[in-house]
């Protein structure tokens, strides 16, 4: 499979962004290109090769115009994720989060008619593999706090504050109640 593989300068970091002929597959921050070439060639198992020349400017310039305020600018790239039936399904109602808004895992859990199902939300949201375009930081904990996020919560912070996000005292803070 043959991929074309860029990084970008954001407000939150630097970022990584790979993309096939179907969608973006991947946008990674803080891992090395040889980590995320080893994941997809476990997620589609097959080989994996980046191509310097795969275009990759609309992704670029839609994450841009997204960290620049333009916060729908990221809504309708195609994305090419891979994953079980469950994860997708995870995956393709975070998409409908608009942003500025955020959803419980046992909100999201209930949307999906998986009741209890938190956890495994939880588990399928930490798995995404292509965060801010499929908006795994608008999920949060029932409590009031941030939950988790594999970009560091810091980065969440920033993304729910830039998207205008109502964020509790208790996660601005980072003190949960016991």
């Amino acid at each position: 499979m043959n991929l074309g593989i860029t990084r970008m300068k954001t407000a939150i970091g630097p970022i990584t962004l790979v993309a096939g002929p179907d969608g973006l597959c991947a946008l990674d921050f803080d891992t090395s290109r040889e980590e995320i070439q080893a994941r997809l060639e476990k997620r589609n198992r097959s080989e994996v090769s980046f191509d310097r020349f795969f275009p990759l400017d609309r992704y670029v310039q839609a994450l841009s115009s997204y960290f620049g305020g333009d916060l729908h600018a990221i809504d309708s790239l195609p994305v090419d994720i891979g994953g079980t039936d469950f994860q997708r399904r995870v995956w393709l109602r975070l998409r409908r989060i608009p942003a500025g808004r955020t959803l419980g895992y046992g909100q999201l859990a209930d949307d999906l008619g998986v009741p209890g199902g938190a956890r495994a939300v939880g588990l399928a949201n930490g798995s995404n593999p292509v965060a801010i375009v499929v908006p795994c930081h608008r999920v949060v904990a029932a409590n009031g706090g941030l939950g988790g996020y594999g970009g560091g919560l810091d980065r969440k912070k920033w993304l729910l504050s830039h998207e205008g996000a109502r964020i509790s005292a208790l996660a601005v803070s980072g003190v949960l109640p016991l």
